[in-house]
């Protein structure tokens, strides 16, 4: 494929052949978009045979796609397995998902519902896994790795301490020294992990110890607080944390950049024998464009037989491998649909085709970061293309699609009547960063949201939430408007 930019739809001005597939679960039938067996026009028509609703749902409207979710912690888990056996790796692997990616309760759900251990980030993080607790969904066998900052006095590390009493499989990351008393102060027994401050693309563990991070612990905190762990009757010290970065796209690099973190875990793992876990953390790279590449087959190889080598050479047993997954779980299951409403030429080198919606609210990164997500017809693609630029309905001149700084040309149908777009792969952050439920950028009214699940036979079961009225948005924002 052409990697000379981001590839995010089709980019010719012929039509698109029928039958044609744009990735494992986008293909095209009879001029429309279907998202699997799911036909996306038909969400907005109220005359079709296959309309699954009693009347035509309203755009902008959010896409929920469940199945997705099960889809890639079943395939990460099986490519792991599968190269365990492969190298002879005498470990096993716990997928975990990054909650941070996406805490929706029906995201949460899927990944419990999908085998995935939990991971966290904040206080109330915690009453989250309380709840799934209840529910049954966060059984006794699955992890619960609790990061971020949790100082000593505040609400994280509290409802931490109160959350052991309920789950026994619950690992504390220590980002500070600070983060110990409370652990050792609640006399619970505790297992609890390490990070050790290699966020950043360093060659060697000096180059690590000179980065400017907020992560983790530097060499002579790690070696503190894993003396004090060993002499605090209740703590065990179990996990070692050594995240990158994220939306990593390289194999070589990401594991180049893993190798100071594992000769570090090594080294404490000859004095440490209860340390058992190496938590690679973050990075894995989800496609959020059309020519993503990524081999997760040779990672996984190349992190294992690292890790072999360098236990090896230390002679310490291998450890279990846990991935901390958030983009790579969640990304592709979220889509956002738009109408056009308005085909402006305006005497610009390219015509502008305006949404219904606001391009920067739902998806920050596009002009924050410049990030590059799927676009894409979702009716008309049995006709002529052009090239075109997308504006949104707010008054920012950075409510625009691609990035200013992009150089992926989006080709749209020329016909825009009644032509609907769909924005894929934004299931992760986006709406996060967004804000769930609150007043967007220029008061523009939350969208709805379909929530779309799979029995077991293949039939589709739809949830569909309101999104916010005018004067859901009005009350939002301190006008109480009397009826």
């Amino acid at each position: 494929m052409d990697n000379s930019h981001p590839i995010i739809g089709w980019e010719k001005e012929s039509p698109v052949p029928e039958n044609y597939q744009f990735n494992d679960y986008l293909n095209v039938r009879n001029g429309r978009l279907f998202l699997e067996d799911l036909d996306l026009t038909n969400l907005f028509v109220d005359d079709g045979p296959d309309q699954p609703f009693d009347r035509a749902l309203p755009s902008p409207l959010e896409i929920v796609y469940l199945p997705i979710i099960g889809y890639r912690i079943k395939q990460m888990k099986q490519i792991f397995a599968e190269v365990i056996e492969e190298v002879g790796y005498d470990g096993r692997f716990h997928y975990t998902y990054a909650s941070k990616a996406n805490a929706a309760e029906e995201v949460i759900r899927t990944t419990l519902k999908s085998g995935a251990n939990h991971e966290m980030s904040s206080a109330v993080d915690v009453n989250i896994a309380r709840i799934m607790i209840r529910r049954g969904l966060l059984t006794p066998d699955k992890y619960i790795i609790c990061n971020g900052f949790k100082p000593a006095g505040g609400s994280y590390a509290a409802n931490i301490v109160q959350l052991r009493a309920l789950h026994d499989k619950l690992i504390p990351v220590v980002e500070d020294l600070s983060e110990l008393p409370p652990l050792i102060e609640s006399d619970l027994p505790f297992a609890v992990g390490l990070r050790l401050k290699t966020y950043g693309h360093h060659a060697s563990i000096e180059e690590a110890e000179a980065a400017n991070s907020r992560f983790g612990l530097d060499l002579d905190n790690l070696w503190k607080a894993a003396y004090y762990i060993a002499a605090a009757p209740n703590l065990n010290l179990t996990l070692f944390h050594s995240m990158v970065g994220s939306q990593i796209l390289d194999e070589d690099d990401f594991v180049a950049w893993l190798k100071p973190g594992i000769e570090t875990y090594a080294r404490l793992r000859q004095r440490q024998p209860s340390l058992r876990i190496f938590d690679f953390g973050g990075g894995m790279p989800a496609p959020m464009t059309l020519n993503f590449e990524f081999d997760y087959y040779r990672f996984a190889r190349l992190l294992l037989t690292t890790l072999q080598e360098m236990c090896g050479r230390y002679n310490v047993p291998v450890p279990d491998v846990m991935g901390e997954f958030g983009r790579y779980t969640t990304s592709e299951h979220g889509a956002h649909l738009f109408k056009i409403i308005a085909d402006k030429e305006n005497k610009s080198k390219l015509p502008w085709y305006i949404i219904d919606g606001s391009i920067m609210s739902s998806f920050p990164d596009s002009w924050a970061l410049q990030e590059h997500f799927i676009v894409l017809p979702l009716n008309h693609l049995d006709k002529p293309f052009q090239q075109v630029q997308l504006g949104g309905i707010t008054c920012d001149s950075d409510d625009v699609y691609p990035p200013k700084t992009s150089h992926s040309p989006l080709y749209l149908p020329v016909e825009t009547d009644d032509l609907y777009i769909g924005f894929f792969s934004i299931g992760a952050y986006q709406e996060m960063l967004g804000g769930v439920g609150g007043s967007k950028h220029c008061v523009v009214p939350e969208a709805y949201e379909l929530i779309v699940e799979k029995e077991e036979d293949g039939r589709y079961q739809y949830t569909v939430l309101s999104g916010q009225s005018e004067a859901d948005v009005l009350e939002n924002l301190g006008y109480h408007v009397q009826p």
